[in-house]
């Protein structure tokens, strides 16, 4: 007897917020996502500004901007989930949704991104570089591209309105 193997989706997964709410992704079903690892002290950090930009304006149109911070490249996101938010609201204004501090790579990476990872591989394999890896994913969960951490947020605008237009697809 064959064994069917089902396809993972984003939405099989749940995170923790930033302010310790359980948070499943099925919620997100039929939103495009972007979802980035941040860090506050990190040569990227000023990113912050370009993805909260891509939220104002696309969040009305389905798109929703994922922060996770992660302390796993040279110790750039020191603090504690309340010392990032209070960074991320007074330095940046962040308003999108915001999670718990994970692991992206290694043994204890969170679920979500080892499948991430496993799903679109980047220039390293299957790791991920450093922070402000971002993934953008389709309205069914589906992956749709993986940009390095150099890539600016302004950059993805023209793939993210074709995901939100479903021209582009996982």
């Amino acid at each position: 007897m064959a064994v069917v193997t089902v396809m993972a989706s984003i939405h099989d997964f749940s995170a923790t917020t930033i302010d310790g709410t359980e948070q499943s992704l099925a919620d997100y079903q039929g939103k495009t996502l972007l979802i980035t690892n941040v860090a506050s002290k990190c040569g990227f950090t000023p990113q912050y500004e370009g993805l909260e930009k891509l939220h104002e304006t696309y969040a009305d149109q389905g798109l929703v901007v994922m922060g996770f911070p992660c302390d796993q490249f040279g110790h750039q996101e020191p603090g504690d989930e309340a010392a990032i938010a209070e960074f991320c609201s007074l330095t940046y204004d962040v308003k999108f949704p915001m999670f718990a501090k994970i692991k992206v790579n290694g043994g204890d990476a969170h679920p979500m991104y080892k499948w991430l990872r496993s799903v679109k591989s980047g220039l390293l394999g299957g790791g991920i570089k450093w922070n402000f890896t971002k993934f953008l994913v389709d309205g069914d969960g589906k992956v749709i591209k993986r940009y390095g951490p150099s890539t600016k947020p302004a950059a993805i605008a023209a793939d993210i309105e074709k995901a939100l237009a479903g021209e582009l697809k996982g």
